[in-house]
């Protein structure tokens, strides 16, 4: 490990699931071993979506390994201010529905800041929590999670190294990624209590956790710049016992991983090869064929330029490597039997529109199945809409409609008096559902499709009504797996995207593998796309689906048929334009970053990552001799 720019230790893991065992088995072992010299294990707990892993793996070890967790006492990080202890949104709530319930902790052992306090006992209140933690003897081991802005804990930006438990304002980043848990950042409270950047530093032994190319950015920042007070995980630096736990995505701007020629000696190899030249060709600011060997020596390339002698065929074998990867309509498929699949109704045209539009004309047999309903991501304004349109219906056509008058008066009163993440009565989300699904069919039509190819696969796992899901459960895959036997596809596309801000994406991705595991038919190649807030990047993808203007103002007209996520989407994720804006920069992007690496100008640009068996797909698309563009 390059110790020089890494200055916490970093531990790499396939993915969340590897991460959730490891974290977990530490925790484990220290349990086991206090428990063995009968002393108490101390534990300091973080919520939200990265810990539920390794609380998940805490509860199975528990119920399957006999884990006892009889003399653990925990001290959880934060909590919102105010916040009632039995809403939907508190930390209390969630911590006992995860983990706490679930195994045989004592409850005069569970701490947690109070959110319900009123503000003239805060004070007193934040100091006992800290005699609490004294008292205990201490924090063995604190689980950490990071925000965007670099907090641990709710210290934002600027904290003090020595602050205590205290009450704090909420940075505006910090509100914003929290708004889908909360139906909006309106609901959103102003303020927390949090432990101190201190009070963490003092737990014997830190373990934190980051999922997702969202974190990669503040990562790197963290792990490898200097210690800043506006990047507050940097202050684990000086932690003698930290770790740092990251999937692929999330270590990726690591310069171990981004660019390891700057950190070392590397073996190096085609993929290798080809992200050192883009690399090379964005820092020195030329095109791939018009770099030269002094670009390679002073850049620290001078190993790569050694093994080729010359910059000339290595340029050319990067730069044809870039082209082979290019596919028009031409060199797409055809006649194939292709299954889409879109965790959300939307997913599928705000990703792969372009390429959908293109394998439809190439006489393709198609279905798309949208697997959840996407039903929580409905205002309540577009089902009052929707109310009003049915009323107006039932009077032009005058007859007799007494039950859809009784649902129409009943939902009208639950809206009127529901308040912020309240859980939608049935008669609700399953008008939400009908939104949502009757947008996703008017989107494919868009694109050439026919509404007899989409289908609703509303996954139990997602009907929770909430934005916390359940774990995929065997009968989620029965679902996926049944739609494989029938259709017996050629071709799978799947959404690869693992930053999804609220997992959807992730858990569909696990449906969709596990259904795979126990598919009895010929294993088909899948194509897996990024998803609403990233693509592929070149170096990574092996195909690159080029777009006309034509064709991209074709895929963002079908991402307007979903009327209820525009304007203002109920869960943007990290960022604020609406879809078709990102669709349109980044798509566009791509292709000029293309132009700028020397290759063809197109206008707009998808990519994908093809597999097969679990291995990447070498050639996923017909070759061709000519480097004429082709749409």
């Amino acid at each position: 490990m390059p110790k020089n720019l890494e200055k916490i230790h970093v531990i790499v893991l396939p993915d969340h699931r590897d991460i959730a065992r490891a974290a977990a088995g530490r925790i484990a072992e220290l349990i086991v071993e206090k428990n063995a010299k009968d002393e108490p294990t101390v534990l300091g707990l973080a919520t939200g979506s990265t810990p539920l892993g390794i609380y998940r793996e805490l509860i199975r070890l528990h119920h399957e390994e006999d884990l006892d967790f009889s003399r653990v006492i925990t001290f959880n990080l934060d909590e919102y201010c105010p916040m009632d202890p039995g809403s939907i949104h508190s930390y209390h709530r969630f911590m006992h529905e995860n983990l706490f319930d679930h195994i045989n902790i004592p409850k005069e052992n569970i701490h947690l800041p109070r959110g319900d306090v009123p503000v003239t006992e805060i004070e007193d209140h934040c100091r006992q929590y800290e005699e609490m933690i004294t008292a205990s003897g201490g924090i063995d081991l604190q689980i950490l999670g990071i925000g965007r802005t670099g907090h641990i804990g709710f210290n934002e930006s600027g904290s003090e190294r020595d602050s205590r438990t205290r009450l704090v304002f909420l940075d505006t980043i910090t509100r914003k990624d929290a708004a889908s848990d909360f139906f909006g950042e309106d609901n959103v409270p102003l303020q927390a209590i949090t432990m101190g950047v201190a009070t963490i530093m003092e737990a014997r032994e830190i373990s934190l956790v980051a999922l997702g190319e969202r974190k990669a950015q503040v990562i790197r920042r963290a792990v490898e710049g200097e210690v800043d007070p506006r990047i507050v995980a940097s202050f684990l630096q000086d932690h003698p016992n930290a770790t740092v736990y990251l999937d692929p995505a999330t270590a990726a701007e690591l310069t171990r991983y981004r660019a390891p020629w700057l950190v070392g000696a590397v073996d190096w190899d085609p993929q290798l090869e080809l992200e050192a030249v883009m690399w090379l060709s964005e820092q020195a600011g030329k095109s791939i064929l018009r770099l030269k060997a002094d670009d390679y020596r002073e850049h620290h390339l001078s190993s790569l330029l050694a093994r080729w002698g010359t910059a000339a065929p290595l340029n050319g074998e990067v730069f044809n490597a870039l082209i082979s990867k290019i596919s028009g309509k031409s060199k797409l498929p055809t006649d194939k039997r292709i299954l889409v699949f879109s965790p959300h109704p939307d997913d599928d045209v705000i990703a792969m529109g372009g390429i959908l539009n293109k394998l439809q004309q190439n006489g393709n047999d198609i279905v798309v199945a949208y697997q959840t309903s996407g039903n929580i991501a409905v205002f309540d304004h577009e089902v009052r809409r929707y109310l009003d349109f049915m009323e107006r219906v039932d009077g032009i056509i005058n007859r007799e409609q007494v039950r859809s008058n009784e649902v129409i008066d009943l939902v009208k009163s639950f809206l009127a008096s529901k308040k912020p993440g309240k859980i939608d009565i049935p008669e609700v989300q399953a008008l939400k559902k009908a939104i949502r699904e009757a947008e996703a069919v008017s989107a494919i039509e868009t694109l050439g499709l026919m509404r007899d190819q989409a289908r609703f696969l509303n996954l139990p796992f997602y009907q929770t009504g909430k934005v916390r899901k359940d774990p995929i459960s065997p009968e989620d895959v029965k679902i996926v797996l049944d739609l494989f036997e029938e259709f017996r596809p050629e071709m799978v596309f799947a959404a690869g995207d693992m930053s999804d801000p609220h997992g959807t994406h992730r858990m569909c991705m696990e449906a969709i593998e596990s259904a795979l595991e126990q598919y009895t038919g010929p294993s088909p190649e899948v194509w897996k796309y990024r998803g609403a807030w990233d693509e592929w990047p070149v170096s990574k993808a092996n195909v690159l689906i080029p777009l006309s203007e034509e064709e991209l103002r074709l895929k963002i007209m079908a991402i307007f048929k979903h009327e209820s996520q525009k304007d203002k989407a109920p869960f943007p994720g990290p960022e604020e334009t609406e879809f078709w804006q990102r669709v349109e920069g980044r798509n566009m992007g791509l292709a000029l970053m293309l132009e700028q690496l020397g290759l063809p100008a197109y206008y707009a640009i998808e990519t994908y990552v093809v597999e097969k068996d679990g291995e990447r797909v070498s050639n996923p698309v017909r070759p061709t001799s000519s480097l004429a563009r082709d749409y």
